[in-house]
């Protein structure tokens, strides 16, 4: 990877394929949403363009019932595309079929400079973890190879990955933009 600047540089070398992609990881409370809502706007402001992909580890629906779309779906439709003249969503019911893994939902995204990644904690993408001692679970560090450093609250002593500070956004854009690694390529 070309070293990024901080100005806007694309995150990408001539012989990707893909965008840069990097993962935020951490046990529910940690305050990865309340990091990533900081860091997408300071990574826009710096020129690059992102994209973020969440995971839920629940059943979730952002369509409800009376609404034109969820009739479509509960009659069996298994896309539903909702446009507008400021946004599109695309409902893609899986009924049968197995979750889809990181790299097959990767590769459905439109072309950026970076994707931010939220949940996945397992996968192989370089991550950072967020890690708040006060809530009371390990930490992922010591048994997770792709966390590349951790952001924290408090002083972590013990840790053996860089320790930066979870309020300083900033050095977080910057390890994001160094870190990031390549787009994992789907059936890998």
């Amino acid at each position: 990877m070309t070293r990024a600047r901080t100005t806007g540089a694309s995150l990408r070398t001539t012989a990707d394929t893909g965008p840069r992609v990097f993962g935020l990881a951490g046990w529910s409370g940690s305050g990865k949403t309340h990091v990533m809502a900081r860091l997408i706007p300071t990574l826009v402001r710096r020129g690059f363009r992102v994209s973020t992909l969440k995971h839920a580890h629940h059943r979730f629906d952002i369509d409800h019932p009376g609404k034109d779309s969820h009739t479509h779906r509960e009659a069996g439709a298994t896309e539903v595309l909702i446009s507008s003249a400021h946004r599109f969503a695309l409902l893609h019911e899986l009924r049968d079929e197995t979750e889809p893994t990181l790299p097959d939902l990767l590769a459905r995204l439109t072309p950026v400079d970076l994707v931010l990644v939220e949940g996945f904690k397992h996968d192989p993408i370089p991550k950072l973890e967020i890690h708040r001692p006060s809530i009371g679970k390990a930490p992922l560090w010591g048994t997770d190879a792709w966390i590349v450093a951790v952001a924290s609250d408090e002083l972590l002593s013990d840790c053996t990955k860089p320790v930066l500070p979870l309020a300083d956004i900033d050095a977080i854009a910057d390890l994001v933009i160094e870190a990031a690694g390549p787009c994992p390529t789907a059936g890998a």
